[in-house]
C-alpha cells in the first residue's frame, strides 16, 4: 500500500505572536517519588528541558502519614495536633519534596490539599491501600472531606506559605501557583462536601495564602473536564461573590485551571486513542473562560492534560493504556500540543500552560504500562523525547500549512480515524534559529507505511550559506528505549548493564552530524519519511 506523499510549507516570516511554552508543566499523585532516586532524576531532566521555567503540581501535600509513597498516595504529616487538641505544624517532609524541585531548576506549582487527619469531619479510614484492579473508589478516604473548622484550615495555609517565604525567599515564592485540591466538581470523589463547601474551602485557603503573601499567584479551581455549570458557579463566586474568609465582594483569580483527558479503547485487540475527547474538553474549558469579558487576558492552566484519566492504572490491567511505553504515546502528545496551540488562537484565550499528569512509578517492573515519562531505573520513555524537542522551540511561532494536516473541527468530531494520519508540523523562529516539529500520527495503532514529506521553508531570514539542518527523531528504532527492551526479552527487573543499554537506546540524539542543506533566494527544500506515530524535530541554523 502506497502513501500520498505530504507537503509542509513553513513560512519564517509570517508570525504568529510568541511561541507559548505550555509544555512545561508535569505532576504526579504520589508527591514523595520526588526525593528517591528515580525521582531526582528525572526532575534534573524535566528541568534541563530548555530555557523556559518548569512547575510541578502534586497531589496529598497536606496528607497525614510518614512520607512513605504509594500508588495514588503520599504525605507529609504536616498537620497533627497533640493529647489536647493543640495544632503540631511539621514542615520536613512538604520541604523536601519542594527542595526536590528547586535543587533541580523545578518550581511548585502547590496543591494545597489534602485533608490532614485530625482536620476531618469524617477521617476514618484514611489510608487506603489501592492497586491496580481495585474499585477506583476504594482511594476517596477521610482525607477528601471538608474540615472540622475553617479558621484552622486557614491557619494551616497561612503557616505553611509563611514558612516557604521563609524558607525560600518572597522573590521565589511568588514564582510559584497556588491552587486548591483536585477536581472537586464530581460528586463522592476527591471532594466530600456540597459545591458551596468548596468555594468555602477555595476562599479560607487563598486568604491564608494572600495573607502570608499579598503578591502570591492564587487561582484554580482544577476541575475534572472543563467543569460546565459547575465552573461557571465558581468563576461567578470568585468575580461576584461574597467571600466566605473575609466577607468582601469576590476572590482573587490570577489563573484559572481546568482538565482535559482523552478516553482510549482497544478495537480488534489494537489501541485506539481518543484525542477526539480531549481537545473538545480543552474547547469547552476556553469557551467557559472566554464567555467572561474579566477573564479574557487571564492566564489559562490545563491542570492536567492527557491521554487517559487514571496514571497509575497499569497497561498490565487495563490493555488500552498499552500506548504509554511506545512511540504512540509520543507521536499523540506531539499532535495534541500543537492543537491545543490553535484552540487558544481560536477562542482568543492566554494559554499559560498544559500539564502531563506523567512522572514515574517508583520500584514497580520495567515498562509496566503506568503513565509516566520514565521508567523504572530512570530509563526515559520515548514520549520524553517529544517534551525535549518541545524545549528546542523558542522565539516567535510561524505559520505552517500541511496537505497532510487532518482539520482542528475534523479531529474534535471524529478523531484521527479515517484513511489518512494526521501529518503536519509546528514551527518557532528564533535568533539564528528555525526549530519544526513534525509528526505522523493516528488514533489506531495499526502498522502503515511511512509517509513521504516534502517541507518547503520560505523566507528564512539567513543572509547567506551555509544553513545545517539537525534532525532527531522519536519513533519505532530512534530515541526508544521500549524498542530496546522487547529486543533483550523483556525483563521485567534489568539488570544494571541492561539499564544502561536501555539508558542508551532512549537518548535524544541527532540522527547525524549536521548537514548543509542549499539555501536559495531564502527558501530551502528538504525531503524525508515520516513513519507512522512518528515524531521528527527539525533544527535549521545559520550565522
Amino acid at each position: 500500500m502506497n502513501t500520498a506523499p505530504v507537503s509542509i510549507a513553513v513560512d519564517a516570516a509570517a508570525g504568529r505572536g510568541p511561541f507559548r511554552p505550555i509544555h512545561r508543566f508535569f505532576g504526579a499523585d504520589e508527591p514523595n517519588y520526588a526525593y528517591l532516586p528515580d525521582g531526582l532524576a528525572l526532575l534534573s531532566e524535566i528541568g534541563r528541558l530548555g530555557p523556559a521555567q518548569s512547575y510541578f503540581r502534586a497531589h496529598s501535600l497536606m496528607v497525614t502519614g510518614d512520607g512513605t509513597p504509594a500508588l495514588k498516595w503520599g504525605s507529609t504529616n504536616m498537620y497533627t495536633e497533640d493529647g489536647d487538641g493543640n495544632p503540631v505544624y511539621d514542615w520536613t517532609i512538604a520541604d523536601r519534596i519542594f527542595d526536590a524541585y528547586l535543587a533541580n531548576g523545578v518550581k511548585p506549582y502547590a496543591q494545597i490539599g489534602f485533608m490532614p487527619r485530625a482536620m476531618s469531619t469524617h477521617p476514618e479510614p484514611y489510608q487506603h491501600a489501592w492497586r491496580p484492579g481495585d474499585p477506583y473508589e476504594d482511594i476517596f478516604t477521610g482525607w477528601a472531606y471538608p474540615p472540622k473548622d475553617y479558621d484552622a484550615w486557614r491557619d494551616l495555609v497561612y503557616r505553611w506559605v509563611a514558612h516557604c517565604v521563609e524558607r525560600y525567599g518572597r522573590s521565589e515564592v511568588e514564582q510559584w501557583y497556588w491552587q486548591v485540591w483536585n477536581e472537586a466538581n464530581p460528586t463522592d470523589a476527591y471532594w466530600r462536601g456540597t459545591p458551596e463547601e468548596f468555594r468555602k474551602l477555595h476562599d479560607y485557603a487563598i486568604d491564608g495564602v494572600r495573607r502570608a503573601l499579598p503578591t502570591a499567584r492564587v487561582g484554580g479551581p482544577d476541575t475534572a473536564g472543563p467543569g460546565g455549570q459547575w465552573m461557571r458557579d465558581f468563576l461567578e463566586h470568585c468575580l461576584r461573590g461574597t467571600n466566605h474568609a473575609t466577607g468582601g465582594t469576590g476572590t482573587p483569580l490570577d489563573f484559572v485551571s481546568f482538565h482535559a483527558k482523552g478516553a482510549p479503547t482497544v478495537v480488534d485487540g489494537r489501541v485506539r486513542m481518543g484525542l477526539a475527547n480531549q481537545l473538545r474538553d480543552v474547547d469547552e474549558g476556553f469557551a467557559i473562560v472566554a464567555s467572561y469579558p474579566e477573564l479574557r487576558g487571564t492566564p489559562i492552566v490545563i491542570g492536567e492534560f492527557d491521554p487517559d484519566g487514571c496514571a497509575a492504572c497499569s497497561a498490565t490491567v487495563y490493555p488500552q493504556n498499552a500506548y504509554r511505553n511506545t512511540e504512540l504515546y509520543a507521536s499523540y502528545t506531539a499532535a495534541s500540543f500543537a492543537r491545543v496551540h490553535d484552540l487558544a488562537d481560536r477562542r482568543g484565550v492566554q494559554l499559560e500552560g498544559a500539564l502531563t499528569w506523567s512522572f514515574e512509578f517508583e520500584g514497580e517492573p520495567a515498562f509496566a504500562g503506568f503513565r509516566a515519562l520514565a521508567t523504572t531505573g530512570g530509563v526515559p520513555l520515548p514520549v520524553f523525547n517529544v517534551f525535549r524537542m518541545f524545549g528546542k522551540l523558542t522565539g516567535e511561532r510561524v505559520a505552517v500549512r500541511s496537505s497532510g494536516e487532518i482539520d482542528l473541527d475534523t479531529i474534535m468530531a471524529d478523531g484521527v480515524r479515517g484513511p489518512r494520519p494526521d501529518v503536519s508540523a509546528l514551527a518557532a523562529l528564533d535568533n539564528g534559529q528555525l526549530a519544526i516539529l513534525l509528526w505522523n500520527y493516528h488514533d489506531d495503532e495499526v502498522p502503515a507505511p511511512d509517509t513521504p514529506v516534502a517541507l518547503t521553508v520560505t523566507n528564512l531570514p539567513a543572509r547567506s550559506a551555509p544553513v545545517r539542518l539537525t534532525e532527531y527523531r522519536v519513533d519505532a528504532r530512534h530515541g526508544n528505549a521500549h524498542t530496546a527492551w522487547r529486543a533483550m526479552g523483556a525483563p521485567s527487573h534489568p539488570t544494571g548493564a541492561q539499564l544502561a543499554e536501555l539508558r542508551e537506546a532512549g537518548r535524544f540524539t541527532p540522527l547525524g552530524e549536521p548537514r548543509e542543506v542549499k539555501l536559495a533566494d531564502h527558501t530551502v527544500h528538504i525531503a524525508t519519511r515520516l513513519p507512522r506515530q512518528s515524531v521528527c524535530l527539525m533544527l535549521l541554523t545559520w550565522d
